[in-house]
């Protein structure tokens, strides 16, 4: 089984200093999946705040994770 990072382009983060800052916003890590598609419904099952607060699927950037070999 595999691993993911979901992130998005969508949404703002405030910095330290109360500015807004555009980012990537990470939704999420889904383990125990076969593929980034099964990644992506895992976490929009169990994280219902995503589909609440208006974040669209279609912008979702998926990362495979790895074990570092270090």
């Amino acid at each position: 089984m595999k691993r993911y990072i979901i992130i998005t382009p969508e949404g703002m983060t405030s910095a330290p200093n109360g500015n807004d800052v555009e980012n990537f916003q990470v939704l999420g890590i889904v383990e125990n999946v076969e593929n980034e598609n099964e990644a992506i419904i895992k976490l929009m099952k169990e994280n219902d705040w995503i589909i609440d607060d208006e974040f669209n699927p279609a912008e979702f950037i998926v990362y495979e994770l790895t074990a570092s070999t270090e």
